[in-house]
């Protein structure tokens, strides 16, 4: 497992009611699943529409991906404006 840290934008961050947390996760999917259980409905299902990066990239195994210590995991969703 490792100490990573999760990073919340725009109607993800309205749903978690943070900005950051931190977490111990050993890959992706373990740390959005701890996050859904953290934050409940409304932000699973902004999960569901947001893209998930590492590190400022998409994870090249998806949520299969393994973290390390220190990694930063953004939930970035889709935004719209004009």
């Amino acid at each position: 497992m490792a100490r990573v840290r999760l990073r919340f934008f725009a109607a993800a961050r309205d749903a978690a009611g943070c900005t950051t947390t931190e977490l111990d996760a050993a890959t992706v999917e373990d740390a959005l699943s701890q996050a859904r259980a953290a934050f409940g409905d409304d932000f699973s299902a902004v999960l569901e529409r947001a893209r998930v990066w590492v590190n400022g990239d998409e994870p090249v195994d998806g949520e299969r991906s393994s973290l390390r210590e220190g990694d930063e995991v953004a939930v970035i969703p889709p935004v719209s404006g004009g």
